[in-house]
């Protein structure tokens, strides 16, 4: 018994030396991307020579950059917006609805998380450049909604499952109406549910350079468009700097998601 004990500590410990190697691997790539955009070169090297601040105030003092963060931002915001009313829907038709081919479109609704985004990218390209929508914001958003439609109705339809209907029927039994109960009760049963779709969604479109590369015109890109299109004309740290804050904010927002869902749930 002892042996056998012995033989399992050793084989948490591999395990967990093994994730914590493949963590490194994956994030000391980011690392050094925020560690770039502080040092004192004007090329992208590492080790830098020395640290400076510079190329945050070079990228806050260029409209173009800031231009594509706000772009980045209203498109993200919407795409959010919209997912959430979409996906709020789809998620009480899902779990609550008995209708026939239930699984059928539940499959459909989540086929943007596995279908490779270079396909859906060529796909919704050419059809919208046969109904106008190519460089637009509403094209974006669309395109971005469609995206980030399974973020939303996992976590919503997963809060939905766990929620006891009862309670609801004991508000309509109570004189409230349908929607008044759904509206008083179970939306805010649900919130954290809510809230993680309307978090996913908008890191969904925040960071989404495929499709974005596709949809873009010279008058409306993505902050992500636009890191892509500076690195195929110039290696300046300031690139570095735009995608320490991409990845920054996305953090902080997976932080803030995080600390949420564990006061909820306390």
């Amino acid at each position: 018994m002892l042996l056998d004990y012995d033989r399992m500590g050793w084989l948490k410990t591999a395990l967990l030396g093994f994730t914590a190697l493949v963590a490194a691997f994956l994030l000391l790539p980011v690392v050094f991307i925020v560690l770039l955009s502080f040092g004192s070169s004007r090329w992208l090297a590492f080790p830098p020579p020395g640290w400076t601040l510079k190329w945050y105030q070079e990228l806050f003092a260029d409209p173009s950059w800031l231009e594509a963060a706000l772009t980045s931002a209203r498109i993200a915001a919407l795409t959010a917006i919209l997912a959430v009313l979409i996906g709020l829907l789809a998620s009480f038709a899902l779990v609550r609805g008995e209708f026939r081919g239930r699984e059928i479109l539940r499959g459909l609704l989540l086929t943007p998380m596995v279908l490779p985004v270079v396909v859906f990218a060529i796909a919704i390209y050419a059809f919208f450049l046969r109904l106008g929508l190519g460089g637009t914001t509403i094209g974006f958003v669309v395109a971005h909604t469609v995206l980030a439609l399974p973020f939303t109705i996992i976590p919503i339809a997963t809060a939905l499952e766990g929620f006891d209907k009862s309670i609801e029927d004991a508000a309509i039994v109570c004189g409230a109406s349908p929607l008044q109960a759904k509206l008083r009760i179970t939306l805010p049963s649900i919130r954290i549910g809510i809230f993680s779709a309307a978090i996913f969604s908008f890191l969904a479109s925040w960071d989404e350079v495929v499709v974005a590369i596709f949809m873009a015109s010279p008058t409306l890109q993505t902050l992500p468009v636009k890191i892509w299109g500076s690195l195929r004309a110039d290696l300046s740290p300031v690139i570095a700097a735009a995608s320490s804050l991409l990845v920054g904010l996305t953090l902080a927002l997976m932080i803030v998601t995080a600390l949420l869902r564990r006061k909820f749930k306390t």
